[in-house]
């Protein structure tokens, strides 16, 4: 039995889990900053870095008190080395460095895209129930959040195939720009999702860009197409909100609201927005899926939680579609320690000159 402790801190989260042979949590602490950085729209790099130097050792500290673990029952120190902020990075590496020099502990660096896949072979133990099957190679893996839309071929644990990946916008910024622009609020995916409910996502034909040329994605056409529906009018939806009207994502009369147009409403156009961005996505899936013969599909990121992008994964993909519970679809560090134990086992362990790197792309991982 080997027990890692996971450290995440590239962007906006301080995590801290114990995970035991890269699958039980054992524990999974997060502190979330999205309170702090929601007046800015989004992250705002300093205000994060310095917040994760305030919560990295109480979170850290909780981390093994949940997990009952010592430090002497530890295997390794996980840490994400990259992608992500450099500031909000080096918090995480510098704390992991000096806990595995002070306990003469392995360090293993993590690339923060891998962990987000390996959150599919996580579990947390239920008495009476058998651990769920780990997930079967090969794999096409699509990661999508924030900053990055990446579609994978996975042959084995740390062998990777980059099939396509954004070219522009990824789809998590997509949604986090789009929220913005219709005043719906940060973080844009679960505003957008909400605002959709009741929406009719045929009501405005949005571009699904690069449809059949290659796996690579494009979202910035479709965000800019979003940005010409709304311009003129994103001052009569905020209105509307402000002056406790209806519900902007019910219809209202012609009569009632002159000013808001009605066939601009709020909630057909996040659901059109939405169906646009899940359409490219399932669809490059699907036809990987097909060209490659994948046993299995895995789902990633942020994005990955989105409710619409699961069902039409599965209705849509031949192929038997597996997705971490939306907790472990955001940054978390139960996914760095489950990435961290197969480097571990494969003896990839970093050295004391171990440094962040902001850009790090996965196929160099390979």
């Amino acid at each position: 039995m080997r027990a890692i402790l996971g450290i995440e801190t590239s962007c906006d989260e301080t995590a801290a889990s114990v995970v035991v042979d890269g699958r039980e949590i054992r524990s999974n602490v997060v502190a979330s900053q999205v309170d702090i950085h929601r007046p800015f729209g989004g992250v705002f790099p300093e205000v994060a870095s310095r917040q994760h130097v305030l919560d990295i050792v109480p979170v850290i500290q909780q981390a093994m008190i949940e997990a009952k673990a010592t430090w002497d029952s530890l295997d390794a120190i996980a840490v994400t080395r990259g992608p992500g902020l450099v500031g909000s990075l080096l918090v995480g590496a510098n704390v992991a460095k000096t806990i595995a020099w002070a306990r003469a502990l392995p360090l293993v660096g993590v690339n923060h895209l891998e962990a987000h896949l390996y959150a599919n072979w996580l579990y947390t133990e239920r008495p009476g129930f058998p651990p769920p099957e780990q997930p079967v190679f090969p794999l096409l893996c699509l990661i999508v959040s924030g900053g990055h839309s990446d579609l994978l071929w996975m042959s084995d644990h740390g062998k990777y195939r980059v099939l396509g990946r954004t070219v522009d916008d990824a789809a998590g910024e997509a949604f986090d720009k789009v929220a913005r622009l219709l005043g719906l609020g940060y973080p844009g995916g679960p505003a957008i999702q909400k605002a959709a409910v009741g929406g009719d996502a045929r009501a405005f034909d949005l571009p699904r860009a690069m449809w059949n040329e290659g796996y690579d994605f494009s979202f910035s056409g479709l965000k800019t197409a979003v940005l010409h529906l709304a311009q003129g009018r994103g001052a009569a939806l905020k209105g509307r909100q402000a002056k406790g009207k209806d519900s902007p994502w019910k219809r209202p009369a012609a009569s009632e609201s002159p000013d808001l147009p009605s066939d601009l409403l709020l909630a057909d156009l996040a659901a059109s927005f939405q169906a646009a961005v899940v359409d490219v996505l399932v669809e490059k899936t699907r036809r990987a899926t097909e060209e490659y013969g994948a046993r299995e599909v895995l789902l990633a990121g942020g994005v990955a939680s989105n409710a619409l992008l699961r069902q039409e994964m599965i209705a849509r993909v031949k192929a038997s579609v597996r997705f971490p519970p939306p907790a472990l679809c955001t940054d978390n560090a139960a996914m760095v320690a489950a990435a961290g134990y197969f480097r571990r086992v494969a003896g990839d362990v970093a050295m004391w000159n171990l440094d962040v790197e902001p850009g790090a792309r996965l196929d160099e991982m390979a």
